[in-house]
């Protein structure tokens, strides 16, 4: 199998340049020349074992953080963007982007954030085109678009969060029983704040009220133990941690004050998450257990989503778990949650693959299901959906229902107590699953809604199959 070539030019600068280094300089620190720098600098080689050797020892860089998943991201997003009609025969080819990805990471999300506009306007001119015509809030992507592309572009991983977290849930260490106690007198204790169960938050859809001139933090009396334990962090994080969250807003340089705001709930929910299950706890517990999600959930009082979206963020530098995708779909096939440590990528317009199993899942609420399958890049991945709903109040009142779906490459499979029983070594056991229809050029898929962009179609007035049209 071949090696595959390592380009890390940009990482590399930024370890140079946030040392205040020039080339020389920093060339005879790891023990190459400064021409041989300057081409690893700009990719035109890539980098050798010898040189990640010597950053690490001399620089105490963490190598798996040279490994560029960003890169792998950013690379599926550009092709996704360019299969766009409006690029009809102008689509770059893959060596292209790949260049562009690796010199000027900045110029590709600049790109797509401008297509995301572009695309955004065109979709909504077709339907309100009065409306739009006296509205000039389409120029730039949402709030919640921004900052969902914040935490996928991080991993979903926040190093000052996760680790302050930890600390609190050590300095109040217990059993999972006790930690909601825990957290009510920790709040109470340094902020003079009561927590009550009920009061303000009674409500079918009310989940947390904090009434800050009272300083009284209600929970609805119909969540989980699990949810107050959650909500009370969150509150923590929001009164104890706030210039952590200020800083991290700001280095994010969010192009508008709602998307600030909106991260700044996401970072309240990190710390909350990362309290509930604390990294170096949980990691242990997840690999004892492997990775089984009922017996992670019972051990520390958790709900389902709770852990399965602290699986993937568990990507700290030295210590790395499983890299898991993480998402929450409705009954739609809207993702409304996702994050990914894996090359998984989701659909960032329309609807997700009919043929992954997270739509299945709604079939068989509250059992876990598991599919074997096979993006069209090759990449194999175990995953698991099982759907969950929440209730908000009595017989009339709605009901939330989602499919949770986890998965990770089929190299960490045994690591899982859910492949144990499964054939992964034959391929036909693998299900061919796509991100979109759009993107996707699979020919045989019985469940292709739609053509692929970038492919010109073909008609035959003479022929109907399933799919009634073909494409080159």
């Amino acid at each position: 199998m071949a090696i595959r070539k390592l380009f890390i030019g940009r990482k590399l600068r930024d370890i140079r340049q946030s040392r205040g280094m020039t080339q020389a300089a920093f060339a005879e620190a790891i023990g190459i020349s400064t021409s041989y720098l300057n081409q690893l600098e700009n990719n035109q080689r890539h980098v050798t074992a010898p040189v990640l050797l010597a950053l690490a020892e001399t620089f105490s860089v963490d190598m798996a953080s040279l490994a560029d998943n960003d890169g792998d991201r950013l690379l599926a997003d550009l092709a996704e963007a360019f299969a766009d009609p409006l690029f009809s025969g102008q689509q770059p080819g893959g060596q292209d982007l790949k260049l562009v990805v690796q010199n000027t990471p900045a110029v590709a999300r600049a790109f797509l954030s401008m297509h995301r506009a572009l695309r955004r306007a065109g979709e909504q001119l077709a339907e309100l085109d009065d409306t739009i015509a006296r509205s000039g809030a389409l120029a730039e992507p949402t709030p919640y678009e921004e900052v969902r592309d914040f935490f996928h572009y991080i991993d979903n991983y926040v190093h000052e969060l996760d680790v302050a977290a930890e600390a609190l849930a050590e300095q109040l260490s217990g059993g999972a029983r006790s930690r909601l106690r825990a957290f009510a007198d920790h709040i109470e204790r340094k902020f003079r704040v009561r927590v009550m169960i009920g009061g303000a938050a009674t409500a079918p859809e009310s989940v947390r009220r904090y009434d800050a001139a009272g300083r009284v933090l209600s929970l609805n009396p119909r969540s989980a133990p699990s949810t107050h334990a959650f909500q009370i962090a969150h509150q923590i994080a929001l009164m104890e941690h706030a210039d952590v969250l200020d800083a991290i807003v700001t280095r994010a340089e969010f192009r508008s004050g709602d998307a600030g705001a909106v991260c700044r709930i996401g970072l309240a929910n990190y710390f909350a998450g990362a309290a509930l299950l604390p990294y170096g706890r949980f990691s242990a517990a997840a690999r004892e257990l492997r990775h089984d999600l009922e017996l992670l959930a019972d051990r520390f009082g958790a709900g389902l989503e709770q852990v399965c979206h602290r699986l993937s963020t568990l990507q700290r530098p030295g210590s790395r778990g499983v890299p898991f995708f993480f998402a929450r779909v409705d009954q739609a096939g809207n993702i409304t949650k996702r994050h990914s440590a894996t090359k998984m990528q989701f659909a960032r317009f329309g609807s997700a693959c009919p043929l992954w199993n997270a739509h299945r899942a709604f079939e068989t609420p509250g059992r876990i299901v598991r599919q074997l399958a096979e993006t069209p890049d090759g990449v194999r991945y175990l995953c698991l959906a099982i759907a969950v709903s929440r209730a908000t109040g009595g017989f009339r009142d709605p009901v939330q229902r989602h499919a949770l779906a986890l998965g990770c490459e089929i190299r960490h499979a045994g690591e899982l107590v859910y492949a144990d029983d499964l054939d992964i070594g034959r391929d036909s056991a693998f299900e061919p699953i796509g991100v979109s229809c759009r993107i996707c050029d699979r020919r045989d898929c019985h469940q292709r809604a739609a053509p692929p962009l970038k492919r010109k179609l073909g008609v035959d007035f003479d022929r109907r199959d399933t799919i009634p049209y073909s494409f080159e």
